[in-house]
């Protein structure tokens, strides 16, 4: 009896160890036979309940971890896509002290831009330069024509782009904004076959032979660009 309960002694120590480095699955139910089996040499039926009570609060605490070790993987993934590149700092601190606009209010909309532009292949800068040009970083600006937000859209000429269900103010919010502003850029430089013309056409300024409204935006797309090191060129 002594060297069973010695053993059974010795599986619980190991048992111990074991699951300090374990993460569940196939060891966890191993250990459940072995401490199962210890117990039972013992001559100890009591031990066996305890045990199996044991090993059902360890399995609790593996799972409860590996939950947050995936959460904690989760955010990491995530984290990458909400931090601006250095060329995207340099340009929100550009921006702020040109328009006087706080960094922390600007920081959102320079978020949406860059996620959005990698998405649909524009240049960040671009829709920077758009939005600072029809709005003046103003999330709530609306034209005589009904153009409204960042990047001055104009609601009814575009809901198939707007989420559904958002009310009438949905476009009001910057993200939704500029996700809507760069799809309709990008759309309009792919009718036109090119920067130019596509964006007089976002414009709705096409009849406009000098290309004024282009000029306004590459100028300040050129700003950006010095600004943050990128040199002149478009």
């Amino acid at each position: 009896m002594n060297e069973a309960i010695q053993l059974r002694k010795w599986m619980l120590r190991k048992t111990s160890l074991v699951l300090n480095f374990t993460h569940g699955g196939q060891t966890i139910a191993a250990l459940i036979m072995s401490m199962v089996l210890a117990a039972l040499l013992a001559g100890n039926p009591p031990a066996v309940k305890s045990m199996m009570s044991r090993i059902a609060s360890v399995r609790t605490e593996v799972a409860m971890a590996d939950v947050g070790r995936q959460e904690a993987d989760l955010a990491a993934i995530e984290r990458p896509a909400a931090t601006l590149t250095p060329e995207m700092r340099g340009a929100l601190d550009f921006v702020s002290k040109r328009y006087r606009v706080s960094a922390d209010a600007l920081a959102p909309v320079f978020r949406a831009a860059q996620a959005t532009g990698r998405r649909m292949n524009l240049d960040p800068l671009l829709i920077i330069a758009v939005i600072a040009i029809e709005s003046k970083f103003n999330p709530y600006a609306e034209s005589v024509v009904g153009a409204q937000g960042l990047m001055q859209v104009v609601p009814h000429w575009h809901q198939d782009k707007i989420p559904e269900g958002g009310g009438t103010l949905t476009i009001f919010d910057p993200e939704i904004n500029v996700q809507v502003g760069a799809e309709v850029l990008r759309d309009s430089i792919r009718r036109m076959g090119g920067l130019i013309l596509g964006l007089q056409h976002f414009a709705g300024a096409l009849d406009d032979q000098d290309h004024g409204y282009a000029n306004k935006i590459l100028a300040e797309k050129q700003r950006l660009e010095i600004a943050v090191g990128r040199g002149a060129g478009n």
